[in-house]
């Protein structure tokens, strides 16, 4: 794969993690700040709503993943959800940590744990999920 394209994807997938966040954090909001719902049920749908989006975004915007039969795409999306689930839980975490732990504000802490979440899912993304992606075109 060229630089360009890396660059490319790179920006891509800051662009598309930076709306994916912005799903989780305003899910996060509404369910804990106005319908007051326990920060790690908020954080649970706010990961559901925010994985299902992602998963979206990411194969079409940033990998440009083209699978070619439903089996392939049910595989690449079980192991998308699957090393999602793996960042949920250090989300999730990380939220105990901040909120119970050192009684952070939740959407301050929410803030911060996706900034980890959102680098350890590129590295998954790239490694694991849509590595047959468009590469070999190169």
């Amino acid at each position: 794969m060229n630089m360009t394209k890396e660059l490319y994807r790179i920006i891509m997938y800051i662009i598309m993690g930076g709306f994916t966040t912005l799903v989780n954090i305003i899910i996060y909001w509404i369910t804990d700040e106005k319908l007051h719902l326990d920060y790690r049920v908020a954080t649970t749908l706010a990961w559901i709503a925010s994985v299902l989006f992602a998963y979206v975004v990411n194969k079409r915007y940033v990998f440009e993943s083209k699978t070619s039969s439903r089996r392939d795409t049910l595989v690449e999306m079980a192991s998308f959800f699957g090393f999602r689930l793996l960042s949920f839980f250090m989300d999730l975490t990380a939220m105990i940590i901040l909120v119970s732990g050192i009684n952070m504000n939740g959407t301050l802490a929410k803030i911060l744990a996706n900034i980890v979440v959102l680098i350890a899912n590129y590295i998954f993304s790239k490694l694991f999920i849509f590595k047959n992606s468009t590469d070999t075109a190169e």
